[in-house]
């Protein structure tokens, strides 16, 4: 959910404010917001709201505004709270910190060389976790989520791909959960024990090397004895993005988890269905999800406690109520979108082009999201193209501020 809303300082707008205050209207028991940054120089996208230092009055109060505005039907509602890593595009920052130097693996060149983290540097990671979450949860957040999925920093660290470290931050499972398992750890303390703590975890990577289901299911067991009250299932990477239910360059890793035909309505249940044999700890599953008796099916049956739905609520911003209410199936808009135009559509058949045609529809719901927070209404009648060149005039514009308001802060005596 992701909303690139923010001003180029970082603090929530208004935009922020009406897009959850329409969604908090919506009948979902919580709502989870995008990527809340705990630093300003490692983005997962230009308008990420950042909380990297002491609030200012301003930032106090817009934070403040945009907890209120999410909690307004009393619902609960949790701040994400992530830190890129190497998944920062160039023009934010073209050397990245990472755990090793381990480049992304994908065409076109918006990625830069990352930089290994020293020790100092990841302990300063576990406190801006912890200093990030502090001030969320005094502002009004009901609780927040650590983002250990999709190949941002903690995600990163699980990996043997991406995690290459021979310190004690790498090589053994225990080493590469160390960077998350202190983040609980830190967060926990300073958030209290009452306040819902969540983490966002790969069942897998899908890469040949990288994060397997059966270390997850180890990590969730480390998670549930470190006091975490819910961990949200999903999976994929920027290079293998299986939480858009797509294959990446190279071929997907498979993973030993049995597989169901409900794995094509939810893309990572079979997972959670494994893990609750082995956890109690409450498990929400996401992605994919559209039909009210898959939704149901899952819940009854025990594979997991809570189904989420992202994208059909970047423009049916009351589905949650609808569902309730008896609606059968929510709308796929992803099938009717398409960059190419019909005459050129044989070219999907070739995986580079349609992994990149997928990601340019990720523009297009960053489209309706803004346009909810500008206007209060989306602009389904929007391209994908229209859609991808809108999003990207709007990141330029925000990174010319931003690097402004950077250039100003350093010229002031």
């Amino acid at each position: 959910m992701t909303e690139g809303l923010a001003d180029a300082r970082g603090q929530p707008t208004p935009a922020l404010e009406q897009l959850y205050g329409i969604w908090s209207k919506g009948g979902a028991g919580l709502l989870l917001s995008g990527n809340v940054q705990i630093d300003g120089a490692h983005l997962e996208r230009p308008g990420n709201v950042i909380v990297d230092s002491e609030p200012t009055p301003s930032m106090r109060r817009a934070l403040e505004r945009w907890a209120a505005a999410g909690t307004a039907s009393g619902n609960h509602f949790w701040a994400q709270i992530s830190h890129a890593g190497r998944q920062c595009q160039k023009n934010v920052n073209p050397r990245p910190k990472a755990p090793s130097a381990v480049k992304l693996g994908l065409p076109g060149g918006q990625f830069g060389e990352p930089v290994p983290m020293t020790a100092d540097e990841i302990e300063s990671v576990i406190a801006a976790f912890a200093h990030c979450a502090k001030v969320l949860i005094n502002a009004g957040f009901t609780g927040v989520q650590l983002h250990a999925a999709h190949g941002y920093l903690l995600s990163q660290f699980l990996s043997p791909r991406s995690n290459q470290r021979t310190d004690h931050w790498g090589g053994s499972l225990e080493n590469r959960a160390r960077l998350l398992l202190s983040c609980v750890a830190r967060v926990r303390a300073a958030i209290g024990p009452l306040t819902p703590l969540s983490v966002k975890l790969n069942s897998a990577d899908f890469q040949l090397g990288g994060f397997a289901f059966s270390e997850s299911l180890q990590v969730a067991k480390w998670l549930q004895e470190a006091s975490v009250d819910l961990i949200e299932i999903s999976g994929g990477t920027y290079e293998q993005p299986r939480l858009l239910n797509l294959e990446g360059i190279e071929p997907i890793e498979t993973q030993a988890v049995a597989q169901s035909t409900r794995a094509r309505e939810a893309y990572f249940v079979d997972f959670a269905t494994a893990m609750k044999r082995e956890i109690t700890i409450p498990l929400m599953v996401t992605g994919g999800l559209r039909r009210r008796d898959a939704m149901n099916e899952i819940i009854n049956s025990g594979s997991a406690d809570m189904v989420g739905i992202g994208r059909p609520m970047c423009v049916v911003t009351d589905a949650p109520a609808q569902l309730l209410d008896g609606v059968t199936e929510l709308p796929r808009f992803e099938d009717s979108l398409s960059l190419l135009p019909r005459a050129l559509k044989f070219l999907n058949r070739f995986k580079l082009i349609r992994t990149v045609g997928a990601f340019a529809t990720q523009y297009w719901f960053y489209e309706q999201i803004a346009a909810l927070g500008h206007t209060g209404r989306t602009r389904v009648g929007m391209g994908v193209m229209a859609a991808t060149m809108a999003q990207t005039k709007a990141a330029n514009a925000w990174l010319a501020e931003r690097k402004s308001l950077v250039a100003e802060q350093i010229s002031e005596p």
